[in-house]
């Protein structure tokens, strides 16, 4: 954190801040613990992505009735 960003918090969150000094064994952990926390998320999405998928793929779309849908011409 630079000096100018320093003077632009208040007092209390500079001292608790520099109070926190953290270790490299507790950078690494905390490091860690996001990894995991972000595969974790990653997975949970993928797994979500993957049943949506399922699911939608077990919906059968009976054609329509009546005339075709086809494409028109722009209007503009």
């Amino acid at each position: 954190m630079r000096l100018g960003d320093m003077l632009r918090l208040p007092l209390t969150v500079v001292l608790f801040a520099s109070a926190l000094k953290l270790t490299h064994a507790e950078k690494a952990e905390r490091r860690a613990r996001r990894r995991r926390f972000l595969r974790e998320l990653r997975l949970s999405v993928q797994q979500e992505k993957a049943e949506r998928a399922e699911r939608h793929a077990a919906q059968v779309q009976l054609p329509r009735e009546g005339r075709p849908r086809t494409r028109r011409a722009s209007r503009r």
